[in-house]
């Protein structure tokens, strides 16, 4: 286990001396009935109050749900956030490296590249696996950021649970396990490991299983530690009040989503069999996720053939180990029969 002393020391050092903004509304604790603090507009428009900067009604039903201290909960707008955010606490731009294992989310380098910091890639094996003896051979001290997305995007897998906590104990760093499709998987969640190991980093997202990608927020679990960190560096109002309010109402919600999940991972059962009997398809990969990547003898021309009859789906023939692929999320029961019904046409 990394200590926390040892966690610290890996923070670049003027985000450690940084004197952070204080907002109005953060200094203020308990009840009022006038806010004369902010230099806000008084008359009610229903949305003339700054938000909550830490987002606590949201975070207390989250704790509730995932059964972890609020404490331990950051909220950002989207989980971009979150890894810009990381990559700008722990990484001296033009010194130091994050490390990521292709194919993976796009979203990790672009991340980097914005804050001048070298990316370290580490390819997954042929099944998609984290090469561990790789990653730690590669990894030096200047690695301060190890990705992980489990399942992955975007070959849908689940990364293996072992090899997972092997690179947590062992590799000399923060480990960040991007669990966006894990309500989709059925691996556990890293969530609770983060209140054991002062180096891990779980992300999660309302933009996929909670069917509210269009309010841009995403979830961090891990260390008070870090948490610190990251509320530091955060702009003061990061999460707005209608996705704070969105989010509520969902969390409030979380059966039909449940419900919601199930008929998805219900549908993506269905379209792999169908998918799987057309001649021109050489391989589904089995997915974990709430889509398919699906190996086609011809992916580009089957991509064009769907975007004429007005179905998109993701080309990702070009990506490492993706040779061949299309990526296909899985949509509702009518929208998938449309597909393979226009799929098997084309057959």
């Amino acid at each position: 286990m990394i200590r926390t002393s040892d966690m610290l020391n890996w923070v670049r050092p003027n985000i450690r001396n940084l004197k952070p903004y204080s907002s109005a509304r953060s200094e203020f604790k308990g009840q009022a009935d006038i806010f004369l603090d902010a230099n806000e507009n008084p008359f009610e428009t229903g949305m003339n109050r700054y938000p909550d900067p830490l987002q606590w009604a949201v975070k207390n039903k989250i704790a509730n749900l995932k059964n972890i201290p609020a404490e331990h909960i950051f909220l950002g707008n989207g989980s971009d956030e979150v890894i810009d955010l990381l990559i700008r606490i722990f990484c001296e731009p033009g010194q130091e490296a994050i490390m990521v294992l292709p194919p993976t989310y796009g979203m990790y380098q672009v991340s980097a590249d914005i804050s001048n910091v070298a990316v370290k890639k580490v390819s997954l094996s042929s099944d998609f696996q984290p090469d561990v003896d790789a990653i730690l051979s590669e990894a030096d001290e200047k690695t301060k950021l190890l990705f992980l997305c489990s399942p992955n995007n975007p070959t849908g897998n689940n990364m293996d649970s072992g090899q997972i906590q092997y690179l947590i104990d062992h590799f000399e760093g923060i480990v960040v396990i991007d669990e966006a499709y894990i309500d989709f998987s059925n691996q556990a969640s890293w969530v609770s490991a983060v209140q054991t190991y002062s180096n891990v980093v779980v992300m999660q997202t309302f933009s996929k299983a909670w069917g509210l990608a269009g309010i841009r927020l995403g979830m961090a679990f891990t260390s008070t530690d870090i948490i610190a960190l990251l509320n530091k560096v955060k702009p003061p109002y990061n999460v707005n009040q209608l996705s704070q309010e969105a989010a509520l109402k969902a969390l409030d919600n979380h059966k039909e989503v449940e419900r919601t999940i199930q008929t998805i991972i219900q549908e993506r059962q269905r379209i792999t069999i169908a998918l799987e009997a057309l001649d021109f398809v050489q391989e589904c990969i089995p997915s974990q996720a709430n889509f398919i990547l699906v190996r086609l003898e011809d992916p580009r021309r089957v991509y064009t053939y769907l975007l004429e009859e007005k179905i998109i789906v993701r080309d990702r023939s070009q990506v490492h180990l993706c040779a061949g692929a299309l990526r296909i999320t899985i949509g509702r029961p009518e929208e998938n029969d449309q597909l393979l019904d226009r799929l098997r046409r084309f057959s």
